[in-house]
């Protein structure tokens, strides 16, 4: 059928499911009103058929209509056939009804339980640390965090990430690692969301931790950028800083930029790519940078010494027992990090100290103890030789590497890049990573293609001849 207008008209039936559809939808408790009123219906044309039938009160009769939905073994006392056909209908009514009742009742239930299972409701936690997203880092960053709060008794760790909480629980469990008291919640949501970061009290957390995602760095830190934007859109503000882990060291001052002051960057890939190079330079320092970057053993602490304002940093490094104080955080700086600072550097109000200890609490300033001034021997600094390097295998990064090693090597020096990446194809991902291979002064790049895990290949080249080797 088509109306004057042109159109084609609904049927009456289509249009009234379609208000019954958005009515149950729109309103949160539609199902129970529902019922509600076909219960008073009921109960309402129950009382006037027996009204009818039997005789009795008005009053009466709704009485006993309720009674037999309320409890349909109530008809059986009735006398005569009209009576008892209008209670078994009206009984049979009420089983449905209640059957009905039941149904929705055990549905909200089981919603309830599904919500608590597929971590969708609240966490109420304040002071906690709070892990946006998830990777194969989370792991060992969970077990450091575990050991961190050992000493205060444990603590709450908080993860959020687009991941179904049992799946997130189970790899959790697999870890097989002894947390010491510390509780790791997981919340299922996107940390892109305003209601899902409300969700796990970001407004309260001590420290927000913001992971990588296993995506391309690009596509990474885009979505990392548009975490910190969630992030400065709390209307509650945060109460903790937040560390972003980047992926292209390129990204990092835009991040920088959106989140200022509140935000502090971690280019996790170039800090591994640059550990490794000091490490394949100095055989045992990947020992010490696995005891201080660790919470196994000594660690880094800032705190601030009100006591040691105004005095000298050759002093500050003295003070010390059972720490070695290694930089200061300057406050008229905006907080920035001044490592290893001159010995005549003063101490101003704000200024915190930054040293290598067991524990915070482990530590603190003593007085000044005596020194017996001598004569201090004049050590040359020991000359540099030229050193052969292998590299095997690529990384994004490698053009960094290479202006690091530059800048460590003496000249003479030659960096030997053995991986399956053609020899045209690196030069050109080189300089399009910002390397000027020809102002390369003090290391000679030496191409060679083949796999590191083929052991033939490996015998091409000159093994004994390295001074250190990566991979």
């Amino acid at each position: 059928m088509r109306g004057r207008s042109g159109e084609e008209e609904v049927p009456l039936k289509k249009r009234i499911a379609y208000k019954v559809d958005v009515f149950f939808s729109g309103h949160p408790y539609a199902k129970l009103l529902a019922l509600l009123l076909a219960t008073i219906i009921l109960i309402a044309l129950g009382g006037i058929a027996l009204y009818v039938v039997s005789g009795s009160g008005f009053l009466e009769a709704l009485w006993l209509s309720w009674t037999f939905v309320a409890d349909s073994g109530n008809h059986a006392d009735q006398i005569g056939l009209g009576p008892r056909i209008v209670s078994v209908s009206i009984s049979s009514g009420g089983m449905l009804v209640f059957a009905t009742m039941l149904g929705l009742v055990s549905d909200a239930i089981s919603e309830k339980v599904d919500s608590w299972r597929k971590g969708k409701s609240e966490v109420i936690e304040i002071n906690h640390i709070l892990i946006l997203g998830w990777s194969d880092k989370l792991g060992s960053l969970l077990k450091q965090l575990a050991i961190a709060n050992k000493s205060i008794g444990g603590g709450v760790v908080v993860v959020l990430a687009e991941r179904d909480k049992e799946e997130m629980e189970m790899d959790i469990a697999k870890l097989e690692f002894d947390f010491m008291g510390t509780s790791v919640i997981c919340r299922s949501g996107s940390p892109l969301i305003l209601a899902d970061l409300k969700k796990v009290s970001v407004s309260k957390a001590r420290a927000i931790i913001v992971l990588a995602s296993d995506e391309n760095a690009d596509q990474s830190d885009a979505r990392a950028l548009r975490v910190v934007l969630s992030l400065t859109g709390v209307k509650e503000g945060l109460r903790g800083h937040v560390v972003v882990e980047m992926s292209d060291l390129d990204n990092e001052p835009l991040v920088k930029l959106v989140g200022g002051e509140l935000i502090e960057t971690v280019v996790a890939h170039d800090v591994i790519g640059r550990l490794m190079i000091q490490c394949a330079l100095q055989p045992g320092l990947a020992q010490i940078w696995e005891d201080i970057l660790g919470f196994e053993n000594a660690e880094f602490y800032i705190k601030q010494w009100p006591e040691l304002d105004g005095m000298r940093f050759g002093d500050v490094l003295i003070s010390f027992p059972d720490a070695v104080p290694c930089g200061v955080k300057v406050a008229s700086k905006s907080g920035k990090i001044l490592m290893n600072p001159d010995d005549g550097y003063v101490l101003r109000e704000g200024d915190e100290v930054l040293v290598i200890a067991e524990d915070d609490d482990t530590y603190a300033p003593a007085p000044l103890p005596e020194v017996n001034k001598g004569f201090l021997p004049n050590i040359p600094t020991p000359p540099k030789y030229p050193e052969k390097i292998l590299f095997c295998g690529w990384r994004r990064d490698i053009h960094d590497m290479i202006m690091v090693l530059e800048a460590f090597l003496a000249p003479g020096s030659e960096l030997w890049m053995f991986n399956e990446v053609p020899e045209k194809e690196r030069e050109i991902k080189l300089t399009d990573g910002g390397l000027d291979i020809g102002g390369l002064i003090n290391i000679k790049l030496v191409h060679k293609e083949g796999n590191a895990v083929i052991r033939r290949h490996l015998e091409s080249l000159p093994l004994e001849t390295f001074d250190s080797m990566s991979q």
